[in-house]
């Protein structure tokens, strides 16, 4: 990913193997590819559910922590809403900056891009 304004490259994403299979988690890397961290569904549990329940996607909304270096800098979690795709993001975690916000935000697009298609 990339800065638009500046052509700066901000990080990237990259989907972590057969465990998206069971729940979501992605590789958060830094802008020379580096692994920095992870962004992973909560319970394996509630993944599965959501994904052969129908209904039960909706009562029990999708939440995901966002980790960079063993610490939590964000948390994703999709808002119940039928007609609209929503998810709200939390920053309040990375007291540090750990994290380039322009990262969290492209993470938050993609996974509600990825959920849009698959519902």
């Amino acid at each position: 990913m990339a800065d638009t304004a500046t052509g700066e490259k901000v990080g990237a994403l990259k989907r972590k193997g057969f465990k998206s299979i069971l729940k979501d988690e992605w590789i958060l890397m830094d802008r020379e590819d580096q692994e920095i961290g992870l962004v992973q569904e909560d319970g394996t549990g509630l993944a599965l559910l959501r994904r052969f329940g129908g209904i039960i996607a909706f009562l029990f909304p999708q939440r995901y922590t966002g980790t960079v270096r063993g610490r939590t800098v964000c948390t994703f979690r999709r808002n119940f809403n039928p007609f609209v795709q929503k998810i709200s993001l939390d920053f309040s975690p990375d007291t540090e900056g750990a994290l380039d916000r322009r990262l969290g935000i492209a993470v938050a697009l993609l996974l509600t891009t990825i959920e849009q298609k698959t519902a």
